[in-house]
């Protein structure tokens, strides 16, 4: 057989072995049976993988007669060179070389112990999750072996300054960001569940926004800029009533940044009397989400006259303010979307005999529940065909002097705050929490913090370098960025390599920031 009837019948085959590792192999076919020629060497990673495939290559070229890439003894340097490949010499390094630049852009500490403090604010955005995958973080990012109870100590350690350190580095950067002025904030609030049976002074049972009343809570307070932009934050026990922690935070913001009082955009479930008296009292302008079934009857009579029309918003005075009434036919469609909805799961549980007398309230669509007699429990359909004429209004409460559509346009701006929540909970994993010491919780929650504000950061220079990539699939390139680190025989220098980035991860690297 001839060297390219030879060529033509060899393949290189990839051998999975009971140790997880590949054998890299050339195989002959001979009629309908396979021989194995040579195995060229056994990989452990992906980079092993694919310099065996390349020597195997190599190999086939040199048995084909074709003039190979090396000579024996080339190839015998490249073999040994990759015998030679330990951890220690393959690093993962895009979450410093990338997410650590956007850290020390913004200004956050990292001398002494705060250098610590760095790599769990880089290691939530890369590996967000338990501490044995902070751990995991060391060791592969860092080359450092650090034990799960060493990253537990340094929690205990946080000076206790760092929080209003890091909060006061924010809200300067964010400052900076805006041209120098914070004119609006928007406020909101979420709950942080622990996986932990037992209570204490600080994490105390509450109500939940995801269902989970049972398990001890905190809540935490959000202040953020327009576009979403960071401002600060404060703890609160888990059985504080959302609407008495308004006031507390912004007065606390206020005095720590010597500001004027800006513009506060919150939704609904902070629109108490007690809250816009107090915001009035205290010399705050406001703009609320109202709740229009819950206004008097002559309010609800004077809205309904209006007959209000898409982009074309009508106001009206209240003893709070201006209310801004607005319609959407897309809204219009979701809310009757929901209350079909409602009124189908109501009719299964009516029909199962399953609803008691205290199911008779004004929580979501239990309202249109109503007793016949001691103990029949029916829908009133009535109730639920007069309740059609609210679908697609919205309203807005608010006492600057603002034009209708910039109140709309500002309300509007709530959802960055709704998706600071969701990228702390979801991508930042900041829920559930397993630490049980307070000045763990705390410094848990300022790592996540500091996360969200790289995680803006990176988000907003990927607009400026006009990359298509969310910072989520930006994260997921930057975390396969690895180096090759190794020494020159002759000069002894220490070189390092980024082995075969792609595409993506060379425009990453490439950032403008």
């Amino acid at each position: 057989m001839g060297h390219a009837d030879l060529f033509l019948c060899m393949f290189i085959r990839k051998n999975k072995n009971r140790s997880g590792t590949y054998s890299i192999q050339i195989v002959q076919k001979n009629n309908r049976s396979n021989k194995v020629i040579k195995t060229i060497g056994i990989a452990q990673t992906k980079r092993e993988e694919d310099l065996l495939i390349l020597l195997a290559k190599t190999e086939i070229e040199r048995i084909q007669g074709h003039q190979s890439l090396f000579v024996e003894h080339d190839d015998l340097v490249v073999e040994n060179f990759v015998n030679g490949i330990s951890q220690d010499h393959l690093q993962i390094v895009g979450s410093e070389l990338i997410l650590g630049k956007i850290y020390d852009k913004i200004g956050f500490p990292t001398d002494g112990s705060c250098n610590y403090f760095k790599n769990l604010v880089l290691c939530r955005l890369v590996y967000p999750g338990s501490k044995l995958k902070t751990v995991d973080y060391f060791r592969q990012h860092l080359n450092m072996n650090v034990s799960v109870y060493s990253v537990y100590r340094f929690l205990d350690e946080l000076n206790i300054d760092l929080k209003p350190t890091i909060e006061k580095i924010t809200f300067e950067y964010s400052k900076s960001i805006l041209g120098g002025k914070i004119g609006v904030v928007f406020y909101d609030m979420t709950t942080l569940y622990f996986e932990a049976s037992e209570e204490d002074e600080y994490r105390i049972p509450g109500f939940n926004k995801d269902g989970k009343h049972q398990q001890p809570q905190i809540m935490i307070g959000l202040l953020v800029s327009i576009h979403g932009y960071p401002i600060g934050y404060q703890i609160f026990e888990g059985n504080t009533s959302e609407t008495k922690t308004l006031i507390p935070i912004l007065e606390t913001f206020q005095k720590k940044f010597n500001i004027e009082k800006p513009i506060v955009v919150a939704d609904a479930a902070l629109l108490s009397q007690k809250n816009i008296e107090a915001l009035r009292t205290k010399g705050y302008e406001y703009i609320l989400g109202g709740r229009l079934k819950n206004e008097t009857n002559e309010i609800k009579a004077n809205i309904i006259e209006l007959q209000i029309k898409e982009g074309k918003p009508q106001e009206l005075m209240t003893k709070n303010g201006r209310l801004i009434v607005s319609y959407s036919s897309k809204r219009a469609y979701i809310d009757k979307k929901n209350r079909d909805k409602g009124l189908k799961r109501l009719e299964k549980k009516v029909s199962n005999g399953k609803l008691k007398k205290e199911h008779i309230n004004n929580r979501g669509y239990n309202k249109y529940l109503t007793l016949i007699g001691e103990v029949n429990i029916v829908i009133d359909y009535e109730k639920y065909q007069a309740d059609k004429i609210w679908d697609g209004l919205k309203g807005y409460v608010t006492n600057t002097k603002i034009n209708k559509d910039k109140v709309i346009d500002s309300y509007s701006q709530l959802w960055n705050i709704e998706k600071a929540f969701r990228i702390s909970k979801t991508d930042l994993r900041i829920r559930p929490v397993y630490h049980r010491i307070k000045s763990r919780i705390e410094a848990h929650i300022c790592i996540c913090f500091a996360a969200y504000t790289v995680y803006k950061e990176l988000e907003r220079w990927l607009k400026i370098n006009k990359l298509e990539l969310s910072p989520e699939k930006a994260i997921n390139e930057i975390k396969e960025i690895r180096q090759l680190k190794y020494m020159l025989p002759k000069s002894k220098k220490i070189k390092t390599k980024i082995l075969n980035p792609t595409q993506k991860q060379i425009q990453l690297l490439k950032l403008k920031i």
